[in-house]
């Protein structure tokens, strides 16, 4: 059990996912914070507690100047964070809010979304391909990915409209709302520190301020049909959400685990440090857990995605944001999208009373996930929500 500390909230303890061994950094009303449990520390009414460096990074109104900074100020912060939020006594002008106006706390520069689950892409290569093979030659060699919009990444709680475009009909292609509208559960890395190309698997934690949950929102039919020969486009473009807190990477210190490289790797994908990460996720549809997916089966790490996304030259900046793309398992129940789920329909999924395949109107998707911390706690990331609105 954690000691106690002037923090009363029964919610900031070892044994939850949002105690002292968390410390997820958010933007609220009253500007950059941190959660304590399930509250809100603003940090710029006690930034005098912190060295003079810090204190414009905890003044500011979005977390991009802290982004900008590196590891060893990240590192600092975040031990200092650690003693007063445990201290017995509060510090001067600390005072604890609402989490309820966190919104998207950093400003995203790019957005790349991969594709490194085995299980996710031999389900998909399935469904879409029934008459080929499942997995791609190149699926084994390297992280499949693609450049997203970084406009239309939201904080969790922002509504969903449902997008146009075209599909495939009996004599040619048809245009009008999407009739298969879907979910990715997927894990987020927020990137910071100093503007990199060429980045080693070895130096790609000191590229990644932190974690999040994150949903790819994704239109099934509208997917299907442009997909070839480019790969995705409008059919993933209209939105993807993002948890309203990211967790520090450096809490993740328990969580690591090896991945299993899907086959022969070149010099660059090879990894000298194990950064999969032992992260249970959960899905929700309209409030029923439909699939548990295991982040700890991912073929790559996101020191390899990291790796593979500069080694052509291409730069990371702070802000920059790439998911690790749909994490599914090999059972049913992990599926981390309702196009596996439901197999394209053919299995309709329990939901609560009903039986579905696709989103409808009106329904919400909350993704949730837990990793294991230092000495049995629990690390936890933001919540990431969703509710579909009908298309305007």
């Amino acid at each position: 059990m954690t000691a106690p500390t002037w923090i009363d909230d029964p919610a900031f303890a070892a044994d939850k996912p949002f105690g002292p061994q968390t410390l997820p950094y958010g933007v609220v009303a009253e500007g950059v914070a941190v959660r304590v449990g399930d509250k809100a520390l603003p940090l710029a009414p006690i930034a005098e507690s912190f060295t003079e460096d810090l204190r414009p990074l905890l003044r500011a109104a979005t977390l991009d100047p802290l982004l900008a900074e590196g590891r060893q100020v990240w590192s600092r912060l975040r031990a200092r964070l650690r003693e007063l939020v445990t201290a017995a006594t509060a510090p001067d002008g600390a005072v604890l809010t609402s989490i309820d106006t966190a919104r998207l706390p950093f400003t995203v520069g790019d957005y790349v979304d991969f594709y490194s689950s085995r299980h996710h892409a031999e389900n998909v290569g399935r469904i879409f391909r029934p008459n080929a093979e499942a997995l791609l030659p190149n699926w084994t060699h390297l992280p499949v990915g693609y450049h997203g919009r970084a406009g239309t990444v939201y904080a969790s709680g922002t509504d969903i409209r449902r997008p146009h475009g075209q599909r495939a009909g009996e004599s040619g292609p048809v245009f009008g709302p999407s009739v298969k509208l879907d979910i990715e559960a997927e894990i987020g890395f927020v990137c910071g520190g100093p503007v990199a190309g060429r980045v080693s698997t070895s130096a790609a934690p000191d590229h990644v301020f932190g974690v999040v949950t994150a949903n790819d929102w994704s239109a099934r039919d509208i997917q299907a049909w442009e997909y070839v020969p480019l790969g995705p486009f409008l059919g993933k473009s209209f939105a993807t959400s993002i948890g309203a807190w990211i967790t520090p990477l450096e809490a993740f210190s328990a969580a690591r685990v090896p991945t299993e490289a899907p086959g022969p790797l070149l010099h660059y994908l090879v990894e000298d440090q194990h950064w999969g990460l032992d992260i249970a996720i959960e899905v929700e549809w309209n409030g029923a857990v439909v699939s548990r997916p295991p982040f700890s089966t991912m073929a790559y790490s996101f020191a390899q995605q990291l790796a593979h996304m500069t080694v052509n030259g291409a730069t990371v900046r702070p802000g920059d944001l790439f998911a690790s793309g749909t994490v599914s398992g090999p059972d049913r129940h992990q599926r981390g999208s309702f196009l596996e789920l439901s197999w394209n329909g053919g299995e309709p999924v329990e939901v609560g009373e009903d039986k579905r395949a696709f989103l409808e109107d009106g329904d919400t998707v909350r993704i949730t996930a837990t990793a294991p911390g230092p000495d049995g706690s629990v690390i936890g990331l933001s919540e990431v929500v969703g509710t579909v609105v009908a298309a305007d």
